[in-house]
């Protein structure tokens, strides 16, 4: 019980932050803006990014396909993070940081899913 517990809390936590970011990649914001023509994507990156991370929030929320957005979302975070250390610098436009420490935070989230799942991605393994 308690375990469900704390999957839910992981759940909303990364499905949260992952529909929040939306909200700027989908608007066209300049920080987004800014982000993705840094990277050399822009507006492709963008828009793609926005729809994966759509995807897996919903993939997340749903409990039979949260192993599968988690898996995304790590990859997605992943991504970010690297990005972040490379090309952006930790500090974006000087938000202290913030975007940088969202995407650790979603990437632990998804860790954890992925942890609590392990037997479906062991199974998914597994040679018959």
């Amino acid at each position: 019980m308690k375990t469900e517990k704390i999957a839910w809390v992981l759940r909303i936590t990364a499905a949260a932050i992952l529909l929040q970011t939306l909200f700027f990649k989908f608007s066209g914001a300049p920080e987004s803006i800014y982000i993705f023509s840094t990277l050399g994507i822009e507006p492709y990156g963008r828009i793609g990014s926005g729809i994966a991370e759509l995807i897996a929030a919903i993939l997340i929320l749903i409990p039979r396909t949260t192993w599968i957005g988690a898996l995304g979302g790590s990859g997605i975070m992943t991504g970010a993070i690297l990005s972040h250390l490379f090309v952006l610098g930790i500090q974006v436009k000087n938000d202290g940081g913030l975007l940088f420490s969202l995407a650790v935070i979603t990437l632990s989230c998804c860790l954890g899913l992925l942890y609590f799942n392990k037997n479906k991605l062991f199974n998914l393994l597994k040679f018959k």
